[in-house]
């Protein structure tokens, strides 16, 4: 039977915690919560919406993710600026990307560097901006008279393996992990990215009757290991590169990976989820994210729990339960959801509107499950409207903050001192000394109650706006709509480093620019 009323799954989930000492629910607007929305390129996904638009319309249509994502309170969009041997902004490493221009390696107009810009509109809104890249995928087809020159599939031939109608780089090759590794530090060097993402695809999903033809490399570095632990080791030791390669250049930038939901079935291995997957990461990906969280190489995860609550081989509530039992506590946790689903997938539980934020709430019933990614963009703009609106008229009603980096979590002790505050029918214009600080600042939130003994930081219903900062002559300077104010007599500015530290709070009451301690 589909449900019709929003509430039921949770109650009945958090009946059964509360019955069993499973989890302790958190409350129904976080204070702290990671709401994230993957942006695809790859055949045009979701951005941009035709790779023959001009850069004007790609512009706009973006900015229209952005600021629909803003509205429904999200905070992170998870960009792919990698998706089949290419890129989405200037490099020699790899050919400019036909899901942008229409041609592979032609640029696109007036020296844009779409990278660049997308991290200043994302950041100018308050999002922490993840470059997406899928690094073992070559190309979307065996069509490579449509390959630029540049294109590793004709500079380095040996690199590629065909396999299911594409070509995907041999991942046991050193070479091609010096590469791949040099492509992601690059990004690193040259762009102010909060994170850098990779989803699920490592080995390709097995497809019955074909194989993987990797013997040369095998034989070659196998060193008696068998085959299935030869794979494995390959995408272990780049994870271990990559995550190296990025703290070494700049450790506040998080690495993140959103495997497949399923790690391995119970019937395989004991310590396995209770589902009956047709392909698990690994034993048919290759990949083991377990090892990857022991090891602290990732500083995030967001396993693809792509199922309904109640799907019978590889339900979400149960896959929710195994990851949160899973993950350790140097890993955080976020779960990925299907948005792409509503209404549009055979399993009819998809036909409930309320299927997404019943997951949410499920998801909140899990202390070390920290929020949730949506894939993808498109399924909110202008689509699946009723949802969006029951979305942001109760499980996203207000504003919240992304969490630290786990490793680099800490207690930031200097706090904001104001040097002006001005105000005209427009806005409030503030500015403050720059603390002194061992990271630099990313944002300065602004908190407002009806009087200085109401303020409470720690409430995500005080939240009127999070800023990027302007730094000029030592000073950050902010500027704050004076219609967010009315109604409003005291006022908090923290301010958020890059690590995603939140100092305490510098209050102030605006009208009298009385500052508080």
């Amino acid at each position: 039977m589909i449900l019709k009323k929003s509430l039921l799954f949770p109650t009945i989930y958090l009946l059964f915690f509360t019955v069993f000492g499973f989890a302790q629910k958190r409350e129904m607007h976080p204070k702290n919560e990671f709401r994230a929305v993957w942006i695809a390129t790859v055949v045009n996904i979701d951005w941009p919406k035709s790779s023959g638009d001009s850069v004007e319309k790609q512009k706009a249509d973006f900015i229209q993710i952005l600021d629909t994502y803003q509205k429904l309170n999200y905070n992170a969009v998870v960009v792919q600026i990698r998706s089949v041997g290419d890129a989405l902004y200037p490099t020699i490493l790899a050919p400019w990307s036909r899901y942008l221009t229409g041609s592979e390696g032609k640029a696109p107009a007036g020296n844009f560097d779409p990278l660049q810009w997308m991290i200043e509109e994302s950041h100018q809104r308050g999002f922490e901006f993840h470059a997406w890249m899928n690094p073992y995928r070559a190309t979307m087809d065996l069509k490579t008279e449509n390959l630029s020159i540049d294109h590793d599939y004709n500079k380095h031939r040996n690199w590629m393996i065909e396999y299911g109608g594409k070509y995907y780089y041999d991942p046991a090759l050193p070479e091609v992990q010096k590469h791949l590794t040099a492509i992601v530090e690059e990004v690193v060097i040259k762009y102010d990215i909060d994170a850098v993402h990779f989803d699920d695809y490592f080995y390709p999903y097995k497809i019955k009757g074909l194989d993987f033809n990797d013997t040369a490399s095998y034989q070659k570095y196998g060193n008696g290991l068998s085959l299935e632990d030869f794979r494995r080791s390959n995408v272990t030791a780049f994870v271990k590169n990559i995550s190296f390669g990025i703290k070494k250049l700049k450790p506040w930038v998080q690495f993140g990976i959103s495997p497949f939901g399923v790690w391995r079935n119970k019937s395989a291995d004991p310590k396995g989820s209770d589902t009956q997957s047709g392909q698990t990461n690994y034993d048919d990906l290759f990949a083991d994210p377990v090892d990857w969280m022991n090891n602290n190489w990732i500083d995030y995860i967001i396993p693809q729990l792509y199922w309904s609550i109640d799907h019978k081989t590889a339900s979400y509530a149960k896959l929710m339960k195994w990851w949160s039992e899973n993950v350790p506590a140097n890993t955080a946790l976020y779960i990925g959801n299907s948005s792409y689903k509503i209404r549009s997938d055979s399993d009819k539980h998809w036909n409930n509107m309320y299927e997404i934020t019943n997951q949410i709430d499920l998801t909140r019933n899990y202390p070390n499950v920290q929020g949730n990614g949506f894939f993808s963009a498109k399924w909110f703009i202008n689509k699946n409207q009723d949802v969006v609106k029951y979305l942001k008229e109760n499980q996203y009603k207000y504003p919240a903050l992304p969490l630290p980096v786990p490793n680099f979590k800490k207690t930031l002790t200097e706090t904001l001192l104001i040097n002006s505050i001005s105000k005209d029918s427009d806005n409030y214009y503030i500015t403050f000394k720059k603390p002194n600080l061992p990271a630099q600042v990313r944002y300065i939130v602004v908190y407002g109650a009806k009087n200085s003994s109401k303020i409470k930081t720690n409430d995500a219903t005080q939240i009127i706006e999070k800023i990027a900062v302007t730094e000029e002559n030592n000073e950050f300077s902010i500027e704050v709509p004076a219609y967010k104010m009315i109604g409003k007599a005291a006022f908090a500015f923290t301010y958020i480093d890059y690590y995603a530290n939140e100092s305490p709070e510098t209050g102030v009451d605006l009208e009298t620019e009385t500052q508080m301690k």
